[in-house]
């Protein structure tokens, strides 16, 4: 047999693939991707460092995430970005250590257990998170819970007094303010921040006149219904919502008429 034959069955015996070599079939690989042959063994470390990163965990994540959080150690907590805030609500303060990333929302639900105040879309639009803080009603969805200490929030839990209903829960059970039920307490919520915003003087989007508004406005139904538009009913029972919040705002307890828009009308909208 010719020496030739030898010499390669022996050099291909004694070949070796270092770390740093390819495969050819490692090559064909690398060649389709448009990877240099400087940037091929990057990536291939970048590769086995992060396939080792996946099987290591497995050693340790179902001992740690299994565990609660009081039970991890103390490293976990700061990776959790717990902090601790008094929330005063309903005229009690609440100590609650919690994620600095969590709403006012998911604080009362989850952590105070006070499931009156709804989670609806969770992105601010439906209003059935609403609250009120100092006063003024807010969307605790879209609130952090961190930002609330030392503020006054009023849910719907906290409306009654001494086991007697707000004026405005009466008026909603009395014009039948709701059907499902589901965004009614940020309905009654909303209205009673709308008394006293009317109090104050306030003015809103269809208020004619700005410089010259007064405290203590009676509302209109129009001025009504552009104010509490941030909150969605989807049974559709707004006509009975502005009567219940007309009556407690101006004893007034007529039932509100509808009727088809004149052009004027429309016009005015059109151009508003």
């Amino acid at each position: 047999m010719p020496k030739s034959i030898f010499m390669k069955k022996s050099d291909k015996s004694q070949q070796v693939n270092t770390p740093d070599e390819l495969t050819p079939d490692e090559n064909i690989i690398l060649d389709a991707m448009g990877l240099t042959a400087s940037s091929r063994r990057k990536f291939l470390r970048q590769v086995s460092t992060g396939s080792l990163g996946i099987y290591a965990s497995s050693f340790f994540s179902s001992e740690v995430f299994a565990q609660t959080v009081q039970d991890l150690p103390e490293q976990a907590q700061i990776l959790l970005n717990e902090i601790k805030v008094n929330l005063r609500v309903n005229n009690m303060v609440k100590p609650l250590a919690i994620d600095s990333r969590m709403s006012l929302l998911d604080a009362l639900r989850e952590r105070l257990a006070l499931t009156g105040t709804k989670k609806g879309c969770d992105h601010g639009q439906c209003g059935a998170c609403t609250v009120i803080i100092d006063g003024k009603r807010k969307l605790s969805c879209l609130t952090l819970a961190a930002t609330c200490e030392g503020k006054e929030i009023t849910t719907v839990e906290g409306l009654a007094k001494n086991g007697e209903m707000h004026d405005m829960q009466k008026a909603f059970v009395k014009h039948d303010g709701f059907q499902c039920g589901y965004c009614t307490p940020g309905q009654i919520c909303s209205s009673v921040a709308l008394l006293e915003e009317a109090k104050n003087g306030e003015a809103s989007y269809v208020t004619e006149d700005l410089k010259n508004i007064k405290s203590g406005l009676k509302l209109s139904e129009e001025e009504i219904r552009e104010r509490m538009s941030g909150n969605i009913c989807r049974c559709g029972a707004y006509n009975n919502i502005v009567q219940a919040f007309k009556e407690v705002h101006s004893g007034d307890d007529v039932m509100p008429t509808w009727e088809f828009a004149t052009a004027e009308q429309m016009k005015k909208a059109k151009n508003a």
